[in-house]
């Protein structure tokens, strides 16, 4: 083992723990929602860069939760850095292949949040979903307010016809939250990763009754540093909803582990804590931790839908410049080689620019931007 990269891990963990950030004071509880990608599967996750973002809300939504013990040792290290009570509850495993399944959760601070009832899975009877959306009723302990939390990750595929049946089956969904939590029928939050932007045609039928909150920005991490790719992660509410927020967001985290420690690039943060960055609402007052720039207007009205296409996906001959630099690998540094290079026949063919051998191929076909050729 090379000692001297350990030790430099395990300094790196230390002096994210002295960075931990104490909460400020704040009138109400801001929620957030986060893809934590493949949380607790092997030993290069860095728990303490977990912990760190993790601090900055008083309830977080978890997907891709891959077991029970990294939720229980993200709790441990909240409590020993923040020195206050936490709370978490799980879904169980769920997927559709028994090879790859991942779990939800909830996560929030004794002190300001309480589990109020109805965690549940959803009774997905027509089989619907990958992994059945899971949700419960929370309460604000400073103003009173409950609210329902839902959360899902929508399957990814291989294109846009993969991922648009959940999202049509989400509006079945969104009825079944009104029979199972009728007194909180306006204060719905559905949260997660819904692998679709926002202004996608798929959401018309779910967008006629509620509203994403977040319609500007991305939230997956680019190959280049401080660019985002895509607007997948979301919070949706209801029209004419009474939810006393305040602020909603897109919590950049690598310009926060940035900011209090040691530089973040894109491939660390990527591979050390997630490929996304969480999304945020804010009940009451607005906190003045962090970046106040990341924060954006709730719309006043939904976001307009664009025409249906057949593909969500870069077409390596026909994209634009801007588009292809979202590519992982590829970026500002190769991309005009790619535009040169073209018309491409396969993907696999992305090795003849210079700097692309057979491994960032493996991580440029397992990114899944790229239209079939």
């Amino acid at each position: 083992m090379n000692y001297i990269k350990r030790a430099k891990q395990l300094l790196r963990s230390a002096l994210l723990l002295c960075l931990v950030l104490s909460w400020p004071a704040l009138a109400d509880i801001r929620i957030g929602s986060w893809n934590i990608q493949n949380f607790g599967w092997g030993e290069q996750k860095s728990i303490a860069a977990v912990t760190q973002v993790a601090s900055q809300f008083d309830i977080l939504a978890i997907q891709e939760l891959m077991n029970a013990e990294a939720l229980d040792a993200l709790e441990a290290m909240l409590e020993e850095s923040t020195g206050e009570e936490w709370s978490s509850m799980h879904s169980h495993l769920m997927g559709s292949s028994s090879r790859y399944q991942e779990m939800y959760a909830f996560l929030w601070r004794d002190s300001t949040v309480s589990y109020e009832d109805g965690a549940v899975v959803y009774i997905d009877d027509r089989n619907a979903f990958a992994r059945e959306p899971y949700s419960a009723r929370f309460k604000s302990l400073e103003s009173g307010t409950d609210f329902v939390l839902a959360t899902v990750h929508i399957t990814y595929g291989k294109s846009i016809s993969d991922r648009t049946p959940e999202i049509h089956a989400l509006r079945s969904y969104w009825d079944w939250l009104e029979e199972v939590y009728p007194e909180s029928v306006s204060r719905r939050m559905l949260v997660g990763d819904f692998n679709m932007r926002p202004s996608h045609e798929a959401w018309a039928e779910l967008f006629e009754v509620a509203q994403p909150l977040i319609t500007t920005g991305a939230t997956t991490l680019s190959s280049n540093d401080r660019q985002y790719a895509n607007l997948y992660d979301n919070i949706i509410v209801p029209l004419g909803h009474d939810l006393p927020i305040s602020e909603v967001g897109i919590f950049t985290f690598p310009e926060l582990l940035s900011e209090k420690g040691e530089y973040w690039s894109h491939e660390d943060a990527r591979r050390h804590v997630s490929d996304h960055t969480p999304v945020f609402a804010t009940f009451g007052d607005t906190p003045t931790y962090g970046s106040t720039d990341l924060a954006v207007k709730i719309p006043a009205q939904p976001v307009e839908q664009e025409p249906s296409s057949s593909e969500d996906c870069i077409d390596l001959n026909k994209a634009s410049r801007d588009e292809l630099v979202g590519i992982i690998h590829i970026g500002e540094i190769r991309v005009d080689d790619l535009i040169v290079q073209r018309p491409w026949t396969s993907v696999n063919q992305l090795t003849r620019i210079n700097g692309i051998g057979p491994a960032r191929l493996r991580d440029i076909n397992n990114q899944n931007f790229i239209c079939d050729l």
